[in-house]
């Protein structure tokens, strides 16, 4: 089906407070799509109902993260006047479309998703027995998305096999009842090095029962406490004149991400770039506290208006609640559309289609006659 509005939707599950790897990964991006002009609609899912396919023994764990996870879009500067911020659970036409395109999925197809597989391995899943409702999780996904028309979904690169998902998934549909569902498709980060942020230890991903996280809600002593005390740099470089190597050195990596011209200019200007500071590092010369320094300069920079502005939203928690529930019942609207369009393709809208009582009379009256 094609669709000449140009829509995103994006999200992320509320198991705690989102960290310095989601803004880099994303919320960064977001803003700054939110605010390019470029799309009709930014609808901004917080995926509490796939966050119990693994805490289903914990709710409370989820619904207390909620407002975590929607204070840090605010802080970041996720408009809602602009984005549509709503809750998964209160979207009943959700559930209905994963109902439905759940018979449009075999489970060898799903064991076969890479990022399943991967998500399968790290919690465990493989020993302990895996919930149906984790595995069916793609299929959850690929409601979320055509249920709110996604032209766009934002992702990084391991969530690359879930839009290929929901692309088959839209294809069967169409082919079967009509055209119908609206084909996504994703949108990577252009830089490689904000597609996943490493943990401040080195470890591949920031978790918080690693402790290797920077928080966004974080003060400022407590990240410099994370840059100085456990932030990895290079083994081999004992005195500072000795050579030091980038490769794995997670400093540099979060320059990389983050660091400006500006900043070198505001909090290090005896180098005009970034390239000029690792050149230097890998000579000899430049040791790994002042590396460090300028890297907490940086990230005060980023998260200093973000925490001030978080403090604003915290003071006034009514505020928060009425644009989650404004939001919610935008995105109530806009999915109960999706729900009954695909209804009258099934032809299942039986309330709203009356002449499916002519094909009843017409069956029975053939029934008759045999």
């Amino acid at each position: 089906m094609a669709n000449e509005k140009n829509i995103i939707l994006t999200g992320d599950r509320p198991t705690g407070r989102l960290h310095l790897g989601h803004y880099v990964g994303s919320l960064k991006r977001r803003v700054e799509l939110q605010n390019s002009g470029r799309f009709d609609a930014i609808n901004i899912l917080i995926a509490d109902d796939q966050a119990l396919t693994d805490n289903a023994d914990n709710p409370a764990k989820i619904r207390d993260n909620i407002v975590q996870v929607a204070l840090d879009y605010l802080s970041v500067g996720i408009d809602p006047n602009k984005s549509t911020i709503c809750i998964q659970s209160a979207l009943p036409a959700l559930h209905a479309l994963t109902f439905y395109y759940m018979n449009l999925v075999t489970t060898a197809r799903l064991s076969r998703n890479p990022t399943v597989k991967a998500e399968i391995q790290m919690r465990g899943f493989a020993d302990e027995g895996l919930p149906a409702g984790f595995f069916s999780y793609p299929v959850s996904q690929a409601a979320d998305i055509t249920a709110f028309n996604a032209t766009v979904v934002p992702v990084g690169e391991d969530q690359l096999p879930m839009i290929e998902q929901t692309r088959e998934i839209v294809e069967k549909f169409n082919r079967i009842y009509g055209e119908t569902l609206v084909f996504p498709k994703a949108l990577i980060p252009e830089n490689e090095t904000q597609r996943r942020l490493p943990g401040v230890d080195g470890k591949a991903k920031m978790s918080k029962s690693l402790g290797n996280c920077i928080y966004l809600s974080d003060d400022a002593k407590t990240v410099k406490k994370q840059v100085n005390g456990k932030m990895f740099t290079d083994p081999q470089h004992l005195r500072i004149e000795d050579p030091g190597h980038l490769e794995g050195n997670v400093v540099f990596t979060y320059l990389d991400a983050l660091a400006t011209d500006a900043h070198f200019a505001a909090f290090l200007p005896e180098y005009a770039n970034l390239g000029e500071m690792k050149a230097h590092y890998c000579r000899g010369g430049l040791g790994d506290g002042t590396c460090k320094k300028f890297l907490i300069n940086v990230l005060e920079t980023e998260l200093g208006p973000i925490r001030a502005e978080r403090a604003k939203w915290e003071a006034d928690i009514d505020a928060v609640y009425d644009v989650l529930r404004e939001g919610t019942k935008r995105a109530v609207e806009i999915t109960n559309e999706t729900l009954e369009r695909v209804r009258a393709a099934m032809r299942i809208n039986y309330f709203n289609d009356r002449s499916i009582v002519k094909e009843w009379e017409t069956l029975l009256k053939a029934a008759k006659l045999q």
